[in-house]
């Protein structure tokens, strides 16, 4: 059997096909809306929610007590927070979910100068050290508000499986850090590529 983590991405990649792969746009819009009224909320708090949060998820994800477990929480902080993303962009053109793009690494492309850095790394810092997944939920919405106004995609299959294993202690710092990894590693890209340009010049 899969390990939970892959269970929860795989999950996620085909919830985000059915949103988006729709023919009727206006049913594709209602979907995203009916997501966005779901932030801030818990999973399973809202019924209009259970088909696209819920149906079809491995049997072994759901709970058996009555409170959402981590998968639950994983996924469908994800799916409210694509949908928030999304919200006045045609998924079929300006899609924001792209793979590939990690949380430390569109992060990162939100800063255009020195003034903005320590501002978006207090940001960053904040969802690094949330201690509970509604709290990872508010902080992760402030900067997914900044990657929409830039028009910066994210991997949300990644960002489902990510917060999926921010919730095991003894895994939390393996994601942080590979979320740092790609933060840092985007600023050497930018280094290289301005580099190439001034020795084109």
């Amino acid at each position: 059997m899969p390990s939970e983590s892959n269970q929860v991405r795989a999950y996620m990649r085909m919830q985000l096909l059915k949103l988006t792969k729709i023919e009727n746009e206006s049913a594709v819009r209602a979907n995203l809306a009916r997501l966005r009224r779901g932030i801030g909320k818990n999973p399973g708090e809202l019924p209009e929610l259970w088909d696209i949060t819920l149906e079809g998820m491995p049997e072994n994800l759901y709970s058996n007590n009555g409170m959402p477990t981590k998968a639950e929480w994983a996924v469908y902080n994800s799916l409210t927070l694509f949908a928030l993303h999304q919200q006045g962009k045609d998924v079929k053109t300006n899609m924001m979910h792209e793979e590939g793009i990690s949380l430390g690494k569109a992060v990162r492309t939100l800063i255009a100068g020195k003034d903005d850095e320590s501002r978006i790394k207090r940001r960053f810092d904040a969802v690094i050290t949330a201690s509970s997944p509604m709290e990872f939920a508010v902080h992760i919405r402030g900067i997914v508000q900044l990657l929409k106004s830039a028009g910066i995609p994210l991997d949300y299959v990644k960002l489902a499986e990510d917060l999926y294993v921010l919730q095991i202690p003894e895994a939390k710092s393996r994601i942080c850090l590979k979320w740092a990894e790609d933060y840092y590693r985007a600023v050497e890209d930018k280094a290289i590529v301005s580099n190439e340009t001034e020795e084109e010049k």
